[in-house]
């Protein structure tokens, strides 16, 4: 019994080893002459796999969404979680100081030029990853401000004068936004690219009103693959790794890659079936 323990133990002492050889920590060039900080979590011997930008929510960090950065890289992906500095830590403190949790919350989420260095984040890891070489499948996920950056960057509309450029062939967004004050309704009547949308029956928005507004955002979709999961008990911070985490952590990367994987074979797989997961598609 003690000598099974101890392989055990060995074994996942190896795999956490070669977890940690791959995670790296980099910073490179943004467009405007800032950087961006990312953290790299690589495929062990992989010539050139799919890509994977996470994009964190607002106050977020690279450090972040560790638990989907790990869960992707062993399912084959190259995947890169992003710093912003114009919506991180300092920026949402510095709203914060200003206009309390709430308000600088709303304040920093609908700010343009907190967008644009989003997109400008977003394009320096990719330019990063194209100089090791071009990635077959490229997918943008986001949680929170990071789903709001999905939605932009898919082809949503906004009232900010701000858009991405559709350049991901798959998208996930958990906790995605509904209509306020950067969507208007129907905004998502644009998005055609496959997309996964995750929620949960706690995932509060900003002001307190429940999920069921990110549920709407799914209605007006018009993408050729669409997946809608609400997570019964999730909260909005579960998403991140925060709290008691570990259903909705669980059902988040068996949501993703489930959705992922047989995209980059161009189709539409049904969602698997999940304990406490209410699934609809389009």
């Amino acid at each position: 019994m003690r000598a099974a323990l101890h392989i055990v133990v060995v074994a996942f002492l190896l795999a956490c080893t070669a977890c940690a050889h791959a995670q790296q920590s980099i910073s490179v060039p943004r467009s405007d002459g800032a950087a961006t900080p990312l953290m790299v979590y690589d495929v062990q011997n992989a010539s050139c796999p799919p890509l994977a930008l996470i994009s964190p929510g607002a106050g977020g960090t690279e450090k972040g969404m560790v638990y989907l950065g790990n869960a992707l890289s062993r399912d084959g992906w190259r995947t890169i979680v992003l710093g912003h500095q114009e919506s991180g830590p300092q920026a949402l403190h510095g709203d914060m100081r200003r206009a309390g949790l709430r308000g600088g919350l709303q304040d920093l989420v609908a700010d343009p030029s907190a967008y644009r260095g989003r997109f400008m984040d977003i394009d320096a890891a990719l330019k990063w990853s194209e100089q090791r070489c071009h990635a077959p499948f490229k997918a943008l996920i986001g949680h929170s401000m990071g789903a709001r950056t999905v939605m932009l960057e898919a082809g949503a509309q906004s009232k900010l004068g701000v858009q991405g450029e559709n350049l991901f062939n798959a998208y996930v967004a958990l906790s995605p936004p509904g209509a306020d004050e950067v969507f208007p309704p129907g905004a998502e009547r644009t998005v055609t690219a496959p997309i996964l949308l995750i929620t949960g029956t706690r995932d509060d928005t900003i002001d307190k009103q429940g999920y069921q507004s990110r549920v709407d955002a799914f209605d007006a979709l018009q993408s050729k693959c669409a997946w809608l999961a609400v997570i019964d008990g999730s909260t909005h911070l579960n998403f991140a790794g925060l709290g008691f985490s570990g259903k909705t952590e669980t059902a988040t990367i068996a949501l993703t890659t489930n959705f992922l994987d047989p995209q980059r074979n161009d189709r539409c797989a049904s969602p698997p079936s999940l304990a406490g997961v209410r699934i609809t598609t389009k």
